[in-house]
């Protein structure tokens, strides 16, 4: 007898089903949750939700944020989600806008989404007679060091931030520039926060800039950032940030559609 694929989508798989509901609902919250409101929310046994969770944190798929008895997304669910991102939707939504954002300021942009610590670059429009940049489409670069990076890290919960940036040792480094400890970082953070962009001086590559602002789901997750970059100090900043952040806005309503 064929099983009916129904029966296994209700329940023939239980442990896999209610995997997948802990994970859909650490997605659709804010912050991190306690395991407690995990069970509580999706009617389900203590001790199964804490197995779970064990499995799912050993595989990087959830974080336990010890201190605070909360649990959050891992660093794995960021991979599926920048896979996601890679397949479909945002490189094919994204690719017009970030060609239009370079043909109107006459500079390089690019498309780049979260994966772990680094950003992944999933479109990349090189402007006539600028310079050679190294954001190729598939290349990673340390989120705290980029515009991009910056500007998903600026959107993400602190919890996460300080998972992803625990000590000194988290903070690899290009030029010599940059935050080096988790202090320095929710210090910049926080000024991105309050201009809503996010900008990089030569902490990728010596005498360019970049100004990046995030791409937000229905939940408000960062699931991507328009960037772009120039050689100099002549252009003005944040008139480049204020096309940036319009053309950011314009994909992030795409996507809710």
């Amino acid at each position: 007898m064929i099983p009916d694929k129904s029966d296994a989508a209700t329940g023939q798989v239980p442990a896999a089903d209610n995997t997948l509901r802990i994970l859909s609902y650490l997605a659709g919250r804010p912050a991190p949750v306690a395991a407690s409101a995990i069970a509580r929310e999706l009617s389900l046994p203590r001790s199964t939700v804490y197995h779970l969770l064990g499995t799912l944190a050993a595989h990087g798929f959830v974080l336990h944020l010890r201190d605070d008895r909360r649990w959050g997304l891992g660093t794995s669910a960021f991979e599926l989600a920048g896979g996601y991102a890679r397949q479909q939707p945002l490189a094919r939504l994204g690719r017009p806008l970030v060609a239009a954002l370079s043909d109107r300021l006459g500079e390089s942009a690019h498309l780049a989404v979260m994966s772990g610590g680094d950003v992944l670059y999933i479109v990349e429009e090189r402007a006539p007679r600028r310079p050679a940049l190294v954001t190729d489409v598939g290349v990673r670069l340390p989120a705290h060091l980029t515009a991009s990076g910056r500007a998903m890290l600026a959107a993400l919960p602190r919890e996460q931030v300080r998972a992803l940036y625990p000590s000194a040792s988290a903070f690899p480094d290009r030029t010599g520039l940059g935050p080096r400890t988790p202090g320095e970082l929710r210090e910049l953070l926080r000024v991105v926060r309050e201009r809503g962009y996010a900008t990089e001086d030569s902490e990728i590559a010596d005498g360019l800039r970049s100004v990046g602002a995030a791409v937000r789901d229905h939940a408000g997750w960062p699931v991507a950032a328009v960037a772009m970059t120039w050689a100099g100090s002549d252009l003005d900043e944040e008139r480049l940030a204020a096309e940036v952040r319009t053309t950011a806005a314009t994909l992030e309503a795409r996507l809710k559609r």
